[in-house]
């Protein structure tokens, strides 16, 4: 009887208030996605092609002058060559190290939860925190890491004062961060992966390393899509952490995009060309996003 029921026809009213009904639901949602990300996207690149007002002189339109000349600053092209470095540096790395912890906390011991945990609060501490840490370990002649130098009679690096190690040590911060909020994911997806697989392969006499690559492995290929998602975009939005470490030195070595555009928008009040800038960098994590949507997405899942 309920059967029959549900498969009655709706009448034509109804069915038209159940749809504004649907629309006033997600209204709200939709009104804060335009006001706080459509609406400053458009709003920047607007701004992009004027000039900046400045002594009173108001703002004038000057088309594409701003994007080129941001082929001739050398700031620029630096900071952008170091974030890209930096992404192609530690991404791997923080998803590398995230699926062996996911791996290794997979397990049913003695103490896992509290493994879990020290793996996942660097993720929860605010980055004033981390920054303090890790300039403890990075101080010149009195840090940590200076410290474990001397054991072995290694001379003292200054690790955030010479350009050559200041980057790769801002590197080392992203990646202890954040390698524990994505094993949260792959520990997920590990443990949504049905357990008679595992009982069928070791029936089978197959390796934990033939399992992983040709069972483990695949099934986790959308999360980590997912993760490589959102650690390209998290290390093109990097600011707070050189801010509080390194400013941006030495010698623009630690100069990341997202942190230029901040100086140039505050500390210089050059807004269109800081916009300009902007809009690159909504280029390039488009980019990443349609390369996930219309590219990789169809082959991240496993039949």
């Amino acid at each position: 009887m309920s059967t029959l029921y549900s498969l009655a026809p709706t009448a034509p009213g109804k069915t038209v208030s159940l749809q504004v009904y649907g629309y006033l639901l997600v209204l709200p949602a939709v009104g804060f996605l335009l006001l706080f990300t459509h609406y400053p996207a458009l709003a920047t690149l607007w701004q992009s092609v004027f000039s900046a007002a400045r002594n009173g002189h108001p703002a004038q339109f000057v088309g594409l002058d701003n994007y080129r000349a941001l082929l001739d600053d050398d700031t620029f092209l630096l900071s952008l060559r170091n974030n890209l470095l930096y992404a192609v540096i530690t991404i791997p790395l923080a998803v590398g190290l995230a699926l062996l912890m996911a791996l290794g906390v997979n397990r049913r011991v003695r103490g896992n939860a509290l493994i879990r945990s020290a793996f996942f609060i660097p993720s929860l501490l605010p980055m004033v925190a981390i920054a303090n840490l890790w300039l403890f370990f990075y101080t010149p002649q009195l840090g940590l890491l200076n410290k474990l130098l001397s054991i072995f009679s290694l001379p003292a690096v200054n690790w955030l004062g010479d350009p050559h190690t200041a980057l790769y040590s801002l590197m080392a911060v992203s990646v202890w961060r954040e390698a524990g909020f994505f094993m949260i994911f792959y520990l997920a997806a590990l443990q949504q992966i049905d357990p008679r697989l595992a009982e069928a392969a070791e029936i089978e006499g197959a390796s934990r390393h033939y399992f992983f690559r040709k069972i483990q492995w695949p099934l986790l290929m959308p999360t980590t899509l997912f993760i490589l998602i959102n650690a390209s975009m998290n290390a093109f939005r990097i600011v707070d952490q050189v801010i509080a470490m390194t400013n941006g030195g030495p010698d623009n070595s630690t100069s990341l995009l997202l942190f230029y555009i901040y100086r140039t928008a505050f500390s210089f009040w050059d807004l269109p060309y800081a916009s300009a800038m902007t809009t690159v960098l909504l280029v390039i994590l488009a980019s990443i996003a349609l390369v996930k949507f219309h590219l990789l997405d169809k082959r991240a899942h496993y039949q």
